[in-house]
């Protein structure tokens, strides 16, 4: 029970590390991540049922998150279409386009097809067990990216990225042209959140076009739940608390979902969950800006 918490927590930390740069970094609120979760477990599926390197399939899905991803943001740049638009206009997009990738289905499953997880079991299950054995795969995995994403934060590229969150007038005012950071940076975020649904897929078992289904809400949850753990202004420390507050969501919602029928909760009140979650987290935001601001002494 505990290991799964801790898997899947790790799985859609991925997701969460994607959501943090789009809307915490780049102050991009991007809705295509909807589209880009199950369109990352689309390539995968297909990739691996047609016998293709479990490498080169994960590969060719963070390729598919970045191009979608890349869409978005061109369609925000060169159209002028609002960033929330641009991203519904993409999610929309994909759904088709998922189907399509799917070989005209909306489900394939991938329970006789080997994967990586399979691949860990085999090797270490004799030695740790089946669960233990993914659980230090996929620590090991988001520990990799996540060191690789806070080295690309002190490079120019991802120094760049983080001021044009706060001040974009500022960053052209440097000579940089923002639109190509914002194409890396929404791209960057989407290949990761199709990493995330390339491992989910596998995880689970089966590919489905409805895997993203108010995904990008889950991963707001997740980056909000995150900020109340501890605060921080470290890159590292920062990218931490994001995958522990997906771990912590993860949790809320097992709980929610196999002992919430003690107050007559079922597994359809999940998404209520996730919104009431949010919500919270903005009304104790707010309220501890306030506070903070009264307590400031006054010059």
């Amino acid at each position: 029970m505990i290991e799964g918490i801790f898997v899947e927590g790790l799985i859609y930390g991925i997701l969460a590390l994607g959501v943090f740069l789009t809307f915490r970094v780049l102050d991009f609120p991007d809705l295509s991540v909807d589209g880009t979760f199950p369109l990352g477990a689309a390539v995968m599926a297909i990739s691996l049922t047609s016998g293709m390197n479990i490498g080169l399939a994960l590969l060719l899905s963070f390729a598919a998150g970045f191009a979608a991803g890349g869409v978005t943001a061109v369609i925000h740049n060169k159209l002028g279409v609002p960033s929330l638009l641009a991203g519904i206009l993409t999610m929309t997009m994909l759904w088709s386009v998922n189907i399509r990738v799917l070989g005209d289905r909306a489900n394939l499953p991938l329970m006789r097809t080997e994967t990586i997880l399979t691949k860990i079991r085999d090797v270490f299950s004799p030695l740790v067990g089946d669960t233990a054995a993914v659980l230090i795969f996929f620590i090991l995995t988001v520990l990799v990216i996540k060191l690789l994403l806070d080295l690309f934060f002190h490079t120019d590229l991802g120094l760049t990225m983080g001021a044009m969150g706060n001040n974009e007038q500022m960053v052209i005012s440097q000579g940089v042209n923002p639109e190509l950071v914002k194409i890396i940076g929404v791209g960057l975020s989407n290949g990761m959140v199709a990493v995330s649904g390339a491992f989910a897929a596998q995880y689970q078992g089966f590919a489905d076009v409805n895997l993203g289904q108010g995904i990008v809400v889950s991963g707001l949850a997740m980056v909000m739940l995150g900020e109340f753990l501890f605060q921080s202004n470290r890159i590292g420390m920062l990218t931490l608390r994001v995958i522990l507050g997906a771990i912590l969501y993860k949790a809320i919602m097992f709980f929610g979902r196999y002992y919430g029928y003690y107050i007559n909760l079922t597994p359809n009140d999940l998404k209520l969950i996730t919104g009431v979650l949010i919500i919270l987290c903005l009304v104790i935001t707010r309220y501890r800006s306030k506070s903070l601001s009264f307590r400031r002494p006054r010059k």
